[in-house]
């Protein structure tokens, strides 16, 4: 099977074809129209079916990998880290957009991550839309905290695009509901997660919004880490002994979702509360206690 790295930015797709002998590389814009020149550059060079890796990055490698497993190639989306350790591992000196697109094709050959399978149509569209209510409620903080220090010259613009946010953000929150609303499967799924005292409707679309993780998820352990929430113990010898944290290593987005109702869950979930009151009375810190409400919720 021949295998395909592309390395993904913004504005273009370098791709590295490895035939059994040789790379093929060529560049193409991270566009519908050069996704389909793309699979015809792979038709013509008859690679079909052949085995592809990307890194998840940020959101740019959606619509590729979309298209490419449409197609009928089978593509893994590998966490960068995995590929900065595999360019460590070989030593690796050049950073190019082609040289890092062959590295994954030989991630790929190497280590064969498993393949990756967009989610539903209905669970795509959701995190669309809780994507971009996260952006404009940043933006809504960003102008709110310069509101606090505008010049009066000013202070009339800056309200006024508060003003228009806070209507977009409300309209994006009822799309978000009505859209949940509107499919059975997504609709369940949420009253199950409201059921648990602590988890808002803010909360339950944001859960939702990761439901294709709930395929690859096969225990807790792995949904936690998935989350970044897993504990990173960093030990060696005798002089390297730090602090145990969360890795981090996994959906930021999430993390933040689940902060404010472990807060909650503490104070109003009783099995979370009796669960946090236990962790204080064995010494542990506050935020260690914030964490293990996190995972546990």
């Amino acid at each position: 099977m021949a295998v395909l790295g592309i390395d993904v930015s913004k504005a273009t797709l370098d791709v590295a074809l490895f035939d059994g002998r040789k790379f093929k590389t060529k560049v193409f814009a991270n566009t519908p129209k050069a996704v389909s020149a793309l699979l015809q550059w792979l038709a013509a060079h008859q690679a079909s079916g052949c085995a592809v890796g990307m890194e998840a990055t940020g959101s740019y490698w959606e619509m590729s990998a979309i298209a490419l497993h449409d197609a009928g190639h089978a593509v893994s989306v590998i966490n960068p880290a995995q590929v900065h350790a595999f360019a460590d591992a070989e030593l690796s000196r050049a950073k190019t957009d082609v040289a890092d697109a062959k590295r994954i094709a030989r991630f790929v050959q190497m280590h064969q991550p498993p393949r990756w399978t967009p989610p539903p149509v209905a669970v795509r569209t959701l995190q669309a839309l809780v994507r971009r209510l996260d952006a404009l409620l940043d933006l809504h903080q960003q102008e709110s905290n310069r509101l606090d220090v505008a010049h009066a010259s000013v202070r009339v613009s800056v309200q006024s695009v508060l003003d228009a946010l806070d209507d977009e953000i409300a309209r994006l929150r009822k799309a978000i509901v009505d859209h949940i609303d509107q499919d059975p499967d997504l609709r369940q799924r949420r009253g199950w997660l409201e059921s648990i005292p602590g988890i808002s409707t803010r909360t339950s679309a944001v859960v939702l919004s990761h439901l294709d993780a709930f395929t690859r998820c096969a225990t807790a352990k792995q949904w936690v880490a998935y989350a970044g929430l897993d504990c990173a113990i960093v030990q060696s010898g005798t002089s390297v002994r730090r602090r145990a944290a969360i890795s981090k290593r996994g959906s930021a987005q999430l993390r933040r979702a689940l902060y404010f109702p472990a807060l909650s869950a503490l104070t109003h979930n009783p099995i979370i509360r009796a669960f946090g009151d236990r962790l204080k009375g064995n010494g542990k810190r506050g935020k260690v206690v914030l964490c293990a409400a996190m995972r546990k919720l």
